[in-house]
């Protein structure tokens, strides 16, 4: 076996020589006096040779760890080539785009989803974007609540707050992080109350009908407020409603699965006075 002081004094010679140290290990002395480690082994039945460094940047203590590495059936080419494959894995598995996979897989209309993405863009995105899944901290997390809810307002914290983790709850089940960064600080910032719209008193719908009546827009909107106000259907199922789901005769009213929010077909029986405007407006 070879000992520090052996490879320190070692001298160059005409030819290339080596100073063997044990199981396929030795250093390799050149004639220009630099000195390289080579490490000699099987793998899978086959001889391979790899450069393990020069000396004495790589210290003896050192080559012989690398040396076990292979010993131990791990090929110091392989490896690398693992490393690459996993650098390659974790720039593909950035925050920004498992985010993106996480809004695409939900059954939203296409202006929630864009609705739902703004917040991301603006808050989360500039800060952990770019950053693998894996390399998020708590202390990344705690950062973005904290600053989002001084500037912004605590309801925009929350939201953040729910996307976030709802984004690492698909990183973690598909084996791309190995937890959810957010759990240690999810009560870091104030709960969100949820604020509810104060109910209209009778004076108050008779102002607002009057205030439909007395509507100086056009007969399109007119319409639509008052078929809102007889369905009570929301405004983007009433603006996009399509003759074909109009049963005239029947007073019925299909509004299909796409435009609804459950996604499930809605059938709304129209009153009287919806079937006689929108009789009318056909006509």
């Amino acid at each position: 076996m070879l000992t520090d002081t052996q490879c320190r004094t070692a001298r160059p010679k005409e030819k290339l020589y080596r100073l063997n140290d044990f199981n396929g290990l030795y250093l390799e002395v050149k004639p220009n006096g630099k000195k390289a480690w080579r490490y000699r082994f099987k793998l899978n039945d086959k001889s391979s040779m790899f450069a393990l460094g020069e000396y004495p940047t790589v210290k003896l203590a050192e080559a012989r760890e690398k040396r076990e590495q292979v010993a131990d059936g791990v090929s110091l080419t392989q490896a690398r080539q693992l490393d690459k494959i996993r650098k390659v894995n974790d720039a593909s598995n950035i925050f920004e785009l498992i985010a993106k996979e996480w809004l695409q897989m939900k059954d939203w209309a296409e202006i929630t989803k864009t609705r739902r993405l703004d917040m991301p863009e603006r808050v989360v995105f500039p800060a952990i974007g770019k950053l693998p899944v894996k390399e998020i901290t708590p202390h990344h997390i705690l950062k973005i609540l904290q600053e989002t809810a001084k500037r912004e307002e605590p309801t925009v914290a929350a939201e953040a707050r729910r996307t976030v983790s709802s984004v690492f709850e698909l990183a973690v089940a598909t084996l791309r992080a190995d937890s959810d960064p957010v759990w240690p600080v999810r009560k870091a910032i104030p709960g969100n109350k949820t604020q509810h719209k104060q109910a209209l008193n009778p004076q108050q719908i008779g102002k607002l009908l009057s205030c439909f009546d007395n509507s100086s827009g056009s007969y399109q909107v007119y319409y639509c407020m008052w078929l809102m106000w007889w369905t009570l259907a929301r405004p983007a199922e009433v603006t996009e409603a399509e003759w074909a789901k109009f049963d005239l005769d029947n007073a019925l009213w299909t509004i299909p699965a796409t435009r609804v929010k459950a996604r499930r077909e809605h059938v709304i029986s129209l009153p009287s006075q919806a079937v006689s405007m929108l009789t009318t407006y056909k006509d």
